[in-house]
């Protein structure tokens, strides 16, 4: 177990219909999310060894790391030609909002990667502290709703998903993350 906890320790339901039909199909859950996972795996492959050098660096789960690199673009997929999404709004592979944050580095980087990780970790700190008895697994559950929505929006481990994105984000992430892990991260 690291300091975010243990990603095995980390229910989760995966995406939901809306999320699962990204590729077509009319598909939820677990298998919707290893689905979507599998289908960026060749593309998250590519980062993989920045990944672990930002895991290394942070202690956050490389796994996660590739979850949301798959959740947020799809691998860089779901980029336009400068590498933005959300509307020109967010930045890179794991989707830096530029409302909040000053974007650092190549879309693609390890700097990138290190300050998207690192914004997670403090959506980490900031669920830690509204929830201290939560255990770490579930704290890292909260960070990634977080992540997506920012700490106001988690009001409780049960509806943890219910203001993010899809009303599935630390959901689907979790489940990728579970795919991504048994595939190398």
């Amino acid at each position: 177990m690291s300091n975010y906890g243990n990603l095995n320790d980390i229910p989760c339901t995966g995406a939901s219909y809306e999320t699962g039909s990204q590729d077509g199909g009319n598909i939820s859950g677990i298998p919707a999310s290893e689905k979507l996972a599998r289908t960026d795996l060749q593309r998250v492959n590519c980062y993989r060894e920045r990944i672990k050098s930002v895991s290394w660096q942070t202690g956050v789960d490389a796994a996660i790391i590739a979850a949301i690199v798959s959740r947020e673009s799809r691998g860089g997929a779901a980029l336009d030609a400068n590498k933005w999404g959300d509307h020109a709004n967010a930045f890179g592979l794991m989707q830096i909002d530029k409302r909040w944050h000053t974007p650092r580095g190549a879309w693609d980087s390890e700097e990138h990667l290190l300050q998207a990780t690192e914004i997670l970790t403090s959506m980490f700190d900031a669920i830690k502290k509204k929830f201290p008895s939560w255990s770490k697994s579930h704290v890292m559950k909260g960070a990634l709703a977080a992540y997506n929505m920012g700490p106001d929006s988690v009001y409780s481990f049960d509806a943890v998903d219910s203001r993010t994105t899809g009303a599935d984000y630390s959901n689907d992430c979790v489940a990728r993350a579970k795919f991504y892990k048994r595939n190398g991260f």
